[in-house]
């Protein structure tokens, strides 16, 4: 796993390469899942919102992502992503990325890894973290919004820490809403595709989106008291896939307060038409993981975590990828 190369191409440390496949391989997610635990409890400094810059052409969109973080003495690494949403017209997909993990005592480079897969794991195991402490213990059925590629590992994720015993999915486009059905079922999960969204809302215990919608996906009046919301899509200010009302009868949790005031159209949205206030979040992992806050009340409480990426997820995973 993860082949070796000298980092100057002289003697030195080898800079080691994962893949893929070797990133899904090594990190299962009842260990991310603790791992993320410890890392948002302990906090540590303060990281860098991600900055983004406009590199399109051509009148084609086109942005390139930075996303730091370092614990001081032990290990830096910065995540570099693109995304050309015109990639679909070639048959690309529209996010790329790489990883790359440094020594934090002497700045060498240790390992450049698939960022895509890094990220599909850290962010799936960061919602089922916050699931811990927001979701009922006895969570059963749930909905997956999307079909994209964090939906095929959110519903394994959410089964590592609640007794999941039905996936329903949802998704615009039929014959990937069935791709994914069989792909989630290949992983020991009884998942089906379901055509109503509203109705599949109305009986889900956990619903989890990600996708890219630009327009409300859930609607708040339709969601089961006690129903835990994990909206880890529409990561702009111009996206969304809740309503109103969802964020007005939610109680309301973050990965990282900075990353969601800047970037959560989930949250920026209703703040700017009045719906709701910034003080309608009650706490971020932080939060939760240090039990600086109060995480579900009751069995009736509708819960909501949004996640947009917090750069300490990044570097979390890749250090248990990469021990010291």
């Amino acid at each position: 796993m993860g082949g070796e190369t000298s980092a100057s191409g002289t003697e030195g440390p080898m800079l080691r390469n994962f893949t893929a496949g070797d990133v899904h391989a090594a990190l299962d997610y009842t260990s991310l899942i603790e791992a993320l635990r410890v890392a948002f409890r302990n906090g540590g400094e303060a990281m860098p919102v991600r900055q983004a810059y406009d590199v399109g052409f051509g009148g084609a969109p086109a942005h390139l992502l930075t996303m730091p973080a370092w614990q001081r003495g032990k290990s830096l690494g910065v995540k570099l992503v693109t995304v050309f949403p015109q990639n679909a017209t070639r048959g690309l997909g529209a996010v790329s990325s790489l990883y790359v993990l440094f020594d934090g005592e002497t700045g060498v480079p240790r390992a450049m890894i698939d960022g895509e897969a890094l990220t599909n794991r850290r962010t799936a195991a960061a919602s089922a973290l916050a699931s811990t402490y927001l979701s009922r213990p006895d969570s059963s059925t749930l909905l997956m919004v999307g079909t994209g590629h964090l939906a095929h590992h959110l519903p394994e994720a959410h089964a590592a820490v609640r007794p999941i015993e039905q996936v329903l999915v949802w998704g615009r486009n039929g014959e990937r809403a069935a791709a994914l059905v069989k792909k989630l079922v290949a992983k020991g999960l009884a998942a089906t595709s379901v055509s109503d969204l509203d109705a599949a809302v109305g009986r889900a215990d956990i619903v989890s989106c990600a996708t890219t919608s630009t327009e409300a996906l859930v609607k708040g009046r339709l969601l089961r008291p006690g129903s835990h919301v994990d909206l880890v899509g529409a990561f702009t200010p111009q996206m969304r896939e809740c309503d109103d009302d969802t964020m007005r009868r939610a109680n309301v949790f973050v990965d990282t307060r900075a990353g969601a005031l800047k970037e959560a159209g989930d949250i920026l949205q209703p703040i700017a038409t009045g719906a709701i206030t910034a003080d309608a979040i009650r706490g971020d992992l932080h939060d939760l993981a240090s039990g600086a806050v109060v995480r579900r009340g009751d069995d009736s409480e509708i819960t909501l975590f949004k996640s947009v990426g917090a750069a300490i997820e990044d570097l979390t995973a890749a250090s248990l990828l990469v021990p010291a």
